[in-house]
């Protein structure tokens, strides 16, 4: 169920070789080049469409709150899910310049949003505590990867040729980082940051929490359904979920910051082949982000410093990609122009 689409790479090909007659030297418009082969080998066209980007939100609280890990309280959540359906959080900005679909989506919010305009696809009000027990059961876990696959085929089946996935829920940099320090081997202390801003007190439990959370689950070997049910939230599972059926179905996945990469290691976990159809956007502030995309392979297109989430470092790339394939389809050929090609 989760085999992504093999690559079109007969497209790709053709592509590099319209790069090649372009009116410019080889190789002078360096990585948006590549980009523009890339979109089309994910589209399976020479000259690849303009995106049509959707932005998803997922949202869902965390267990792991009650360890003093968020400069936040976990009510923030829902508070944060009210202002995305009222328009007013940076990814809804961002999402109405780009003319992006935007979609919010509760899949484990603990406070009532049952009357707010978003999708309703609640799993259970939060995730358990992880440094205690595992956050979710295996068929909770399950729930949250289907309720992300039922978000992927939303969007394509609206229009999507390209797919973000955002986050929202207080006391997801603890999950992710457990995640990431279990999956690439890392230690806490090159990985678990500041988050929503934690003073030393709780940056102190926050590796703690992890800490315990990782010794934990030790001596098990875990599948990647079983690393995110132990030590993940449900809203990074449901972004695992979104990336694998975006795959599946054939459309990329522009992967934001610190919380999607966790996502985004737990996916390819279950499924390798899903790499080929993953593009960084940025690098985050946030500490082990770094090592997220090198376990991940997966160079970043930017570095603003940016931390917020929600699919927003993701969305501000957008633009740089619409102009790569933009510069592609519309650039004269050296035949076309009448202009002599490089000397022999």
């Amino acid at each position: 169920m989760n085999s992504s689409k093999p690559l079109d790479l007969s497209a790709r090909n053709a592509a590099r070789a319209r790069q090649a007659i372009l009116t410019k030297p080889p190789g002078s418009l360096g990585q948006l080049e590549e980009l523009a082969c890339r979109f089309a080998a994910w589209q399976g066209r020479a000259q690849p469409e303009d995106l049509r980007p959707a932005i998803t939100v997922f949202a869902a609280d965390h267990g792991v709150t009650v360890e003093g890990v968020s400069a936040f309280p976990s009510a923030v959540t829902t508070e944060m899910v009210r202002n995305f359906a009222n328009g007013g959080a940076a990814i809804c900005v961002l999402a109405r310049a780009l003319d992006a679909r935007l979609e919010v989506v509760d899949v484990g919010v603990a406070g009532d949003v049952a009357a707010l305009p978003i999708v309703h696809a609640k799993v259970r009000p939060g995730s358990q505590n992880l440094a205690k027990q595992a956050a979710m059961s295996a068929v909770e876990t399950e729930a949250a990867l289907e309720a992300g696959r039922a978000a992927a085929r939303r969007a394509v089946e609206a229009g999507a040729n390209l797919l973000i996935a955002g986050d929202m829920g207080i006391g997801n940099t603890t999950a992710s980082a457990a995640l990431i320090c279990r999956l690439t081997g890392a230690a806490p202390e090159l990985v678990v940051g500041r988050g929503t801003g934690v003073d030393d007190a709780g940056l102190a439990n926050k590796h703690r929490a992890v800490k315990t959370a990782l010794a934990r689950v030790a001596w098990e070997n875990l599948s990647g359904l079983d690393t995110l049910s132990e030590l993940g939230g449900l809203e990074i599972a449901a972004i695992a979920g979104f990336y694998l059926e975006g795959a599946r179905l054939g459309v990329p996945s522009l992967v934001d910051g610190f919380i999607a990469s966790a996502a985004a290691l737990c996916a390819k976990t279950m499924e390798p082949s899903l790499h080929d159809w993953l593009l960084a956007s940025h690098r985050s502030a946030e500490s082990g982000h770094d090592l997220a995309l090198k376990a991940l392979q997966l160079p970043p297109l930017v570095d603003l410093g940016m931390r917020l989430g929600e699919g927003s470092g993701a969305a501000v790339c957008v633009p740089l990609l619409q102009l790569a394939v933009k510069l592609h389809n519309g650039m004269a050929t050296f035949a076309e122009a009448g202009i002599s090609g490089k000397s022999a």
